[in-house]
């Protein structure tokens, strides 16, 4: 594999490390015969170009950043899924993305919430990394940032789908506050027998160099009110990295993830306890994730390129390329 060098890049070890990443598309509450084939393929379709997208830069020389955001680019253009083009409506029939980026090398970060007009959340994100002193822009602010980087911009009916605004009719006059799904508000225990879809997305990836990173992009939660925010551009809270431990990228119901600390708390048990990804990520959200009605999951990736996922729902839109070049997608546990 050619190395590739810049100043953004660090290549002090000689020993080019086996890349690797993994992408999720969502967590969900539904079953096998509630997606037909030709869905399935679609989904299927969709997150293996993202697997791909991501792994050409890996596979060339590029950091695991640039890969993070490569394949979350796929997933923003596509309508299938919850963030960028397939954005949920909020109460005010507006689009509102979030998104977050962090770099295991280093610890940097940068996260944009409540845009409504940048096509990809995701560039804004990285721009906010790469050339903020802030690390968290909100709103009109962090739609300024992105004029100002070149990210491109687009209209809000570029994000209105059809589906979209047909799941939001259903609750608008209502006072339910849902996450991507038709069935109940997120309030309720967990229910498996009902479909529910948790629709952010999310990578983690590690470069040739060793460096591990996380990326999470997403519309929020359907019909929400007053600027909510979830836990995707909270750092430590649905996406955290550190070269020590791991790199994680969540999605569910954003405030239990935010109470939980979820994506930090999994480094933190990798850092302290010397649990590996697997155990820590099982104990986060199949013990503690569950012990508060929790729903939704997780990817990682540990400073080994290790790759691990856990979720408390049916269903979890995911796919993964390893060290040894091996190529998954599933839906299904």
């Amino acid at each position: 594999m050619a190395q590739h060098r810049n100043k953004s890049i660090d290549t002090s070890s000689s020993k080019h490390h086996a890349v690797a990443l993994a992408i999720h598309g969502g967590a969900s509450n539904i079953k096998l015969a509630e997606l037909s084939e030709e869905q399935q393929q679609i989904y299927k379709q969709t997150l293996s170009t993202s697997l791909d997208s991501g792994y050409a830069i890996l596979s060339r020389g590029g950091t695991a950043e640039e890969a993070v955001v490569a394949s979350i680019l796929i997933l923003e253009n596509s309508p299938f899924f919850n963030a960028g083009k397939g954005s949920v409506f909020t109460n005010d029939s507006t689009i509102e993305m979030d998104a977050a980026i962090m770099s295991g090398k280093n610890l940097k970060a940068g996260a944009i919430c409540g845009v409504q007009t940048i096509k990809n959340p995701i560039t804004a994100a990285f721009q906010v990394m790469k050339h903020s002193k802030f690390l968290l822009l909100s709103g009109a602010g962090a739609e300024k940032f992105a004029r100002e980087q070149g990210c491109e911009m687009e209209s809000p009916e570029y994000f209105k789908t059809e589906f979209r605004w047909k799941q939001f009719m259903k609750l608008k006059n209502s006072d339910s506050v849902q996450l991507d799904n038709d069935s109940k508000s997120y309030v309720q225990p967990i229910d498996e027998s009902k479909t529910e879809k948790y629709g952010t997305v999310g990578c983690v990836a590690i470069d040739q160099y060793g460096n591990i990173a996380a990326g999470t992009s997403t519309g929020g939660i359907v019909n929400k009110k007053y600027n909510r925010i979830g836990d995707s551009p909270i750092i430590g809270a649905g996406t955290y990295a550190n070269n020590e431990t791991c790199a994680i990228s969540c999605t569910g119901k954003g405030e239990d993830f935010m109470r939980l600390v979820v994506a930090h708390d999994i480094s933190c048990l990798m850092e302290y306890k010397h649990f590996s990804l697997s155990k820590a990520m099982e104990e986060v959200i199949q013990v503690k994730l569950k012990a508060h009605h929790g729903r939704g999951g997780c990817i990682g990736i540990d400073k080994h390129g290790n790759i691990y996922q856990s979720f408390t729902t049916t269903a979890m839109f995911r796919g993964m390329i390893d060290r040894k070049g091996n190529k998954q997608v599933a839906i299904f546990k």
